[in-house]
């Protein structure tokens, strides 16, 4: 198996920025897709659309959270110890099969969308965890380099 691609500080920024996005455009979605008639089968796609909406939204705050710890680590404030210990991605099951066979085809892309968008920070997740803990990261070699050009220079 190759090599995890190491996580940098660009790549970090740059699903951020698609995270809030995504996180938006679910707010958005969700709110729009709030009324329903008043039947029985309405009754039932109102339970599945809540179910989802709760589920869809806790995906991409725990993604969010992710990406913010990371950022936090690149900024410095965040130890790598610190981030192995707290910043776990959190599993997820996928949409219920029943709940998404009741919502619109716009609105299961929208959830697969985040499905995907969360799969892809695991990948991220599990190889960076499954990167030696005693070797020091891309970052924190290069700290050390500007520590010791520094020392030569003052």
């Amino acid at each position: 198996m190759a090599t995890p691609a190491s996580i940098n500080p660009r790549i970090v920024e740059g699903l951020y920025c698609e995270a809030l996005a995504l996180s938006d455009e679910v707010r958005s979605a969700f709110a729009e897709h709030g009324r329903f008639d008043r039947d029985e089968d309405a009754d039932l796609a109102k339970v599945a659309l809540s179910c989802e909406a709760l589920r869809t939204t806790t995906r991409m705050m725990h993604a969010v959270a992710w990406l913010l710890n990371h950022r936090a680590f690149f900024a410095g404030d965040l130890t790598e110890f610190q981030l192995r210990r707290y910043g776990k991605l959190v599993d997820f099951h996928e949409g219920d099969p029943e709940h998404l066979a009741r919502l619109d085809p716009e609105m299961r892309e929208l959830i697969r969308a985040t499905e995907r968008f969360h799969a892809r920070l695991k990948r991220l997740d599990n190889g960076w965890r499954e990167r030696d803990p005693g070797t020091p990261s891309a970052i924190a070699r290069l700290r050390e380099r500007l520590a010791q050009q520094s020392g030569r220079l003052g």
